[in-house]
């Protein structure tokens, strides 16, 4: 059988799409979901958008079956993959968000301004690689294939990035297993709102693969040496101008 073509993705390249692909004519934006099929043409629900036969045309316009774009694919390699991110992720907000009801919500240090959530998680390495905001707390945070060494609980390990080198701590959670944290902000009580930290960790995100904010020392040093710095009074303007911190670099200002 020779399978049907399409001109709108992927130049019309079949092998591209997985079975599972969601169609969409792109003149009267009728689709095609082959979970159920096609009554007007008695096509069986399960039968693929390439599998369909030469002469099939869509229901709403008569368009051939060239005619159509990939709405959606949840059978592709990069879908797959981004959905194991997102069950991955889903996990480490129900175990943090676990942790924070039952452990945290009392502590002093806590933003109550805040939540837990998850920002740009996306696949890495094998794993998958963004930032977790907690009330207490901002990481980066690596999840780790299943084929990557892990280290024990609290060790340490260095990760480079075109932007530099960081500081992970190896460290495991019932829901979410293995994973390592790069500590950016805590506490977390100079942010004001959740948008503001949600804002400041996708420019985070943002910033590792960017060359120019490398530095000849390490993440976690500098970050630890901004807390400490904001802990003493604060310097002359033509000082901090002249030495900006690591953080305010990465997050192009957006921590101040």
């Amino acid at each position: 059988m020779t399978m049907t073509t399409f001109e709108g993705s992927y130049l019309g390249a079949s092998d591209k799409i997985s079975p599972l692909a969601i169609m969409e004519c792109k003149i009267c934006w009728t689709p095609y979901d082959p979970a159920e099929g096609d009554d007007t043409r008695q096509i069986s629900p399960g039968t693929a958008f390439r599998d369909l036969p030469e002469d099939w045309t869509c229901p709403g316009c008569s368009a051939p079956a060239a005619q159509f774009l990939v709405r959606e694919d949840p059978g592709s390699e990069e879908m797959q993959l981004q959905a194991e991110v997102d069950r991955r992720t889903a996990a480490l907000v129900a175990d943090f968000t676990d942790v924070w009801h039952a452990k945290m919500k009392d502590v002093p240090i806590v933003n109550h301004a805040l939540h837990v959530q998850a920002v740009g998680f996306r696949p890495y390495e094998g794993g998958a690689l963004g930032v977790l905001i907690a009330p207490w707390f901002m990481n980066l945070i690596y999840l780790p294939g299943p084929d990557r060494p892990v280290l024990g609980a609290l060790e340490k390990e260095v990760i480079r990035f075109p932007s530099g080198e960081y500081e992970f701590i190896h460290n495991s959670r019932p829901m979410v297993g293995p994973y390592l944290a790069c500590s950016l902000f805590s506490p977390m009580g100079d942010f004001t709102s959740q948008m503001q930290a949600a804002e400041v960790g996708r420019a985070v995100l943002g910033g590792l693969s960017r060359a120019e904010h490398r530095a000849e020392t390490d993440r976690a040093a500098e970050i630890r040496a901004a807390r400490e710095a904001e802990l003493a009074p604060p310097p002359a303007v033509e000082e901090a101008d002249e030495a900006p911190t690591r953080r305010r670099l990465i997050t192009g200002g957006l921590s101040e």
